[in-house]
């Protein structure tokens, strides 16, 4: 049996007026989730199902609630009538994690009501969303069907282009032109979305360094990159010579320790969280460097889900037709998007961050996407 509880966290230090945390049990397949919706104002919260073995229950609630808020902040600055939302499982993916169990989550999602819509995120899969589907309609990137259709498919390579798109906003800002042939940039973490970054860069001829935590990957990229590449210390990446540095991999990597190291112009990449600390916002700019926030720069995949969510439920909120060209085409307003955040910043003299913020909050807390018909 399913059991739910409201939790109020509001004297939690990561709250930020979250509309909604709600806790939810199932002893027989070991289910507890908490599913925290922190702003509708722009329409329904849209965030990943994250399955991780937290410490305990406030570890749980600190990320959810952490998470949630970011989700609000890079659907409106991505231009999407979705708010934020995002849910957590006390699990380990590998051992704990069940078809029954996810589907039992399903009925969680669904007794929110249509007010949080799920995906994938850190220890979830393509599968388990089928498994959840099977108890909700709640629920986004799912598989493209057999008829080809719609815009459906692995997000990660949306991301890529997104944020691929991102630093030509970045290299226009720092150095004068958008083209980002002649750079040297450095990768941190060569999975699905980094790869595929790497890829993107290549093609404009791009020197690359990468570094990964697997030998296998990077074995892959020297055999598909050639001289093009070089392969770096996966713990000493972001102190290398470079024009770039593109964090894809785990969050807070910029802190007090590898700031002072870094000697690219450029940080941006897919990471999450890339900030340990707030306050590093304003280091960045104090050396003069020049940072994509990351919410800002790799929102192609929430864009990519959020379609093929809008397309398969045939709730378009848009005044084109949803397909994959119009959707990577919004996708690539990403690079117009960073143009604002750094315009404004030089303006207000503010680090980017908080830039970025500002521009988010005026969408969302107005509750009015600016985005809805075709650029």
């Amino acid at each position: 049996m399913l059991l739910r509880e409201i939790l109020d966290v509001s004297s939690h230090p990561s709250f930020d007026k979250h509309e909604q945390v709600v806790l939810f049990k199932d002893p027989e397949t070991g289910l507890q989730a908490i599913i925290a919706v922190h702003n509708t104002n722009l329409g329904s919260s849209l965030g990943g199902c994250r399955i991780y073995p937290y410490a305990g229950m406030d570890d749980a609630i600190n990320d959810v609630l952490r998470l949630s808020r970011g989700m609000t902040y890079k659907s409106a600055l991505a231009g999407l009538p979705l708010g934020g939302g995002k849910a957590v499982i006390i699990a380990n993916p590998r051992l704990d994690k069940t078809p029954e169990m996810m589907r039992v989550f399903g009925q969680a999602v669904e007794e929110m009501e249509g007010k949080y819509i799920t995906a994938e995120d850190v220890g979830s899969t393509e599968a388990d969303m089928i498994e959840i589907s099977k108890s909700t309609s709640y629920v986004a990137g799912l598989p493209e069907d057999e008829s080809g259709e719609g815009v459906a498919g692995n997000p990660s390579p949306v991301t890529a282009y997104g944020v691929y798109c991102g630093l030509k906003a970045c290299a226009k800002e720092k150095y004068g032109s958008a083209s980002l042939g002649a750079r040297t940039i450095a990768i941190q973490g060569m999975g699905a979305v980094g790869y595929a970054l790497a890829e993107y860069l290549a093609k404009d001829g791009a020197q690359l360094i990468v570094a990964d935590i697997h030998a296998d990957i990077l074995e892959k990229a020297k055999a598909q990159f050639g001289d093009q590449v070089i392969i770096a210390d996966a713990s000493k990446i972001h102190a290398v010579e470079a024009d770039i540095f593109a964090p894809c991999a785990l969050g807070a990597g910029l802190n007090d320790r590898t700031i002072p190291e870094i000697k690219a112009g450029i940080i941006g990449g897919a990471a999450n969280n890339q900030l340990a600390e707030r306050r590093h916002d304003q280091m960045l700019k104090d050396r003069g460097i020049v940072y994509a926030p990351d919410y800002a720069i790799n929102s192609g995949g929430i864009t990519s889900v959020g379609y093929e969510y809008f397309w398969r439920t045939q709730r378009n909120p848009y005044t084109y037709d949803l397909t994959r060209a119009t959707m990577m085409a919004h996708v690539a307003r990403i690079e117009e998007t960073l143009g604002r955040v750094f315009t404004l910043s030089d303006n207000k003299n503010i680090p980017t961050g908080e830039s970025s913020d500002q521009l988010a909050e005026e969408i969302f807390k107005a509750g009015a996407s600016t985005q809805t018909s075709a650029a």
